[in-house]
């Protein structure tokens, strides 16, 4: 089973892997995927960084198209509301969206998709 992993998983396992340790296993057994999004927001800083051989090996990795449904995005946001969760942000709705539709776990260090995922909204995290 292939798993989206989110940004925060790429930062901490750029920076140190502590909190990122399966990531390795994702990479060796070829089941991680990411999406537009994820990449937009991990590129511009290793650009800056002049990381050419990560930037060219984060690009093989498989995408997830994003088949953006504004009106589920509202939905969500509204499920979280309810749930008593504020301040998920657009970015991660997406791509808990972008995992929900693709029938696959997210895998993240960010707080924000263990409150989506208790909206009981069908978002499957990695652990």
């Amino acid at each position: 089973m292939a798993v989206l992993v989110d940004t925060s998983i790429w930062i901490d396992y750029f920076r140190s892997g502590v909190h990122s340790e399966k990531l390795d296993y994702l990479i060796d057994e070829n089941l991680l995927v990411t999406n537009d999004l994820i990449l937009t927001e991990l590129l511009p800083l290793l650009i800056l960084k002049k990381e050419p051989h990560i930037i060219e090996l984060l690009q093989k990795v498989r995408k997830l198209p994003l088949e953006l449904d504004w009106d589920n995005i509202v939905a969500l946001q509204i499920s979280c509301l309810r749930s008593g969760t504020s301040g998920v942000g657009i970015p991660d709705l997406i791509i808990a969206q972008n995992s929900i539709q693709n029938n696959l776990p997210v895998y993240s260090l960010d707080k924000h998709f263990r409150f989506i995922q208790k909206a009981n909204i069908g978002l499957a995290l990695y652990i």
